[in-house]
C-alpha cells in the first residue's frame, strides 16, 4: 500500500461506505446464522427430518449455527470499530482496505462453513476449526492486522495538529496492535483437539475464573466503546489544565472498578476449580458492581437515539446475565442446568440479547453523517419483533429446561408438552429472522 495521498474531500464518503460494508456483511452473517439456528430448531420438532437430509444433519449444521454467530455476527461490527478507530480516512482508499479486510474475513468463516458441512470438526465447542480450515481465519486476522497497523503508522507520522484524535491515543493503539500480532498463531494453536482450557472438576462445566476472566475483557471493550467512536459526552465538563475535558465521575468510577476487578481475576485460582470454592464463587459475583457501573458510564455520553434504544436494552441483558449467570453457577444450579436447555436461554440471552444490542449500536454510529446515523436498524416494528421473539425463545428454553429436569425422557420421546415448547421456539425464531432480514434489506438499500 502507498502512503496517504493529500485528499481534501471524501473523508465522510469513505467512512459511509465503510459503515455501509460492515453493515452489509454482519447483517448478512445474521440473517444466515438465523436461517440455519430456525432450521435446526424444525429439525428439533420433526427428527425424522434428518434422514432426508443426510449426510447434511443436525449434527454438521450445528457448528455453522454457533460459529456463523460468533464468528460473523458476533465479530464482523468489531471490525467496524477497529476501521473506526484505526483507518486514516484522508488515505484515498481506505474504503477499500476496509472492504479488503472485510472480504477476507467472510471468505475465512464461509470456508469454516464448507468444512463443518464435511464433517470436519475438532470437536471443541467454538473452536471447530480443524484441517484445512483450522489456518483460514489466522489468516484473516494477519490481514486485518497489517491493514490496521499500516493505517495507525501513517497516523502517527502526521504532525500532531493534521491528526484528529491525539497522539496519546495513536500511541495506544499502536501499543495494542502490538498486544495483539501474537493472536493469530494462539489462535491457531488453540484450535488444537488437544489444547483445553482449565476445567471446573465438580460440574465439568467452566471455571469461575475464566468466566469472570472473559466477561472482563467484554467490559473492557464495551467500556472503550465511546471512546473508539468519538462519542462525544453528554454533560459540560470542567477542562483540565491541558485544555481537554477532565475525566467524568463515571469514567473515574469505571476505570478504578476495571482495574481491581483486573486484580481479583489475578489472583484467584486459574487451574481446574471447583464451583464450590469460596474464591471461585466471590469472584464471579464481584461482576455485580457492573450492573449499575456500566449503565453509568454509557449514559454519560451522547449517543445517537437509535443507538441509546439499544443500550437501553443491551443494559436491561447485562444486568440480566450477571444476576442469572452468578445464580445458575452457585452449587446446585450448576448441576442441574449445566446439560439442559436452561443453559441454551442464558447462551441466547448473551448473544441475541446482549451481543446482538450492543453491535446495533456500534453499527449506527460507525456512518459519520448525523442523517444516516441508525438507518440501518431504525425500523420500530423490527426492534420490537426481535425483542418479542426473543423474550418468547428465553422463556421456552426455560421452560423447556424444567421439563428435562422433572422428566428426562420426555424431550427424547417427544412429549407432547416438549413438542410443543419446540413449537413455539421455532416460531420465535423465525419472528427473529423475520427482523434480521429487514436489517439486511435496510443496509442494501442505502
Amino acid at each position: 500500500m502507498s502512503r496517504p495521498a493529500a485528499s481534501p474531500g471524501g473523508v465522510e464518503q469513505r467512512r459511509q461506505a465503510m459503515a455501509r460494508a460492515t453493515q452489509r456483511h454482519a447483517f448478512g452473517w445474521l440473517v444466515f446464522a438465523n436461517t440455519v439456528g430456525l432450521g435446526l430448531g424444525l429439525l428439533l420438532l420433526w427428527p425424522e427430518l434428518n434422514g432426508a437430509m443426510s449426510p447434511f444433519t443436525y449434527g454438521r449444521w450445528m457448528p455453522v449455527h454457533l460459529n456463523g454467530q460468533l464468528y460473523g455476527w458476533c465479530s464482523v461490527p468489531l471490525l467496524g470499530l477497529l476501521f473506526a478507530a484505526c483507518l486514516d480516512w484522508r488515505h484515498p482508499h481506505a474504503h477499500h482496505h476496509a472492504r479488503v479486510a472485510l472480504a477476507a474475513w467472510s471468505l475465512a468463516v464461509a470456508g469454516g462453513v464448507v468444512s463443518w458441512l464435511a464433517g470436519e470438526s475438532s470437536g471443541k465447542l467454538f473452536m471447530d476449526w480443524s484441517g484445512w480450515a483450522r489456518p483460514l481465519l489466522p489468516v484473516a486476522m494477519l490481514v486485518l492486522w497489517t491493514l490496521l497497523a499500516g493505517h495507525v503508522w501513517w497516523r502517527l507520522r502526521r504532525p500532531p495538529p493534521a491528526n484528529r484524535v491525539s497522539t496519546s491515543l495513536l500511541i495506544g493503539l499502536a501499543l495494542a496492535l502490538v498486544a495483539l500480532l501474537p493472536l493469530p498463531g494462539i489462535f491457531f494453536w488453540a484450535a488444537d483437539p488437544g489444547v483445553y482450557p482449565p476445567v471446573n472438576p465438580g460440574s465439568g462445566g467452566a471455571t469461575g475464573a475464566s468466566l469472570l476472566g472473559s466477561t472482563l475483557g467484554i467490559i473492557t471493550l464495551f467500556g472503550a466503546l465511546p471512546y473508539l467512536l468519538s462519542i462525544p459526552r453528554r454533560a459540560p465538563t470542567t477542562p483540565s489544565s491541558s485544555g481537554r475535558p477532565a475525566p467524568s465521575g463515571s469514567e473515574l468510577s469505571f476505570g478504578g472498578a476495571l482495574i481491581a476487578s483486573w486484580i481479583i481475576y489475578a489472583v484467584i485460582d486459574h487451574g481446574h476449580a471447583s464451583h464450590t470454592a469460596r474464591d471461585q464463587i466471590l469472584g464471579l459475583g464481584s461482576l455485580f458492581v457492573w450492573i449499575p457501573l456500566a449503565g453509568w458510564h454509557l449514559a454519560a455520553f451522547a449517543w445517537p437515539n437509535v443507538a441509546r434504544r439499544w443500550l437501553v436494552s443491551a443494559y436491561v441483558c447485562w444486568g440480566l446475565l450477571v444476576a442469572s449467570g452468578w445464580v445458575t453457577f452457585l452449587p446446585g444450579w450448576s448441576e442441574a442446568l449445566k446439560f439442559t436447555h436452561g443453559l441454551v436461554a442464558h447462551a441466547h440471552l448473551a448473544m441475541a440479547g446482549l451481543v446482538t444490542a450492543v453491535h446495533h449500536a456500534l453499527l449506527t454510529c460507525l456512518d459519520p453523517a448525523p442523517a444516516n446515523q441508525g438507518r440501518a436498524s431504525s425500523a420500530p416494528w423490527a426492534f420490537l419483533t426481535w425483542h418479542l421473539g426473543l423474550a418468547v425463545h428465553l422463556l421456552s428454553l426455560f421452560l423447556l429446561s424444567m421439563l428435562e429436569e422433572a422428566n428426562p425422557a420426555g424431550l427424547f420421546l417427544s412429549d407432547g408438552p416438549s413438542q410443543l415448547l419446540m413449537a413455539v421456539r421455532a416460531l420465535s425464531g423465525a419472528a427473529m429472522l423475520v427482523a434480521s432480514f429487514s436489517w439486511l434489506k435496510q443496509a442494501w438499500s442505502r
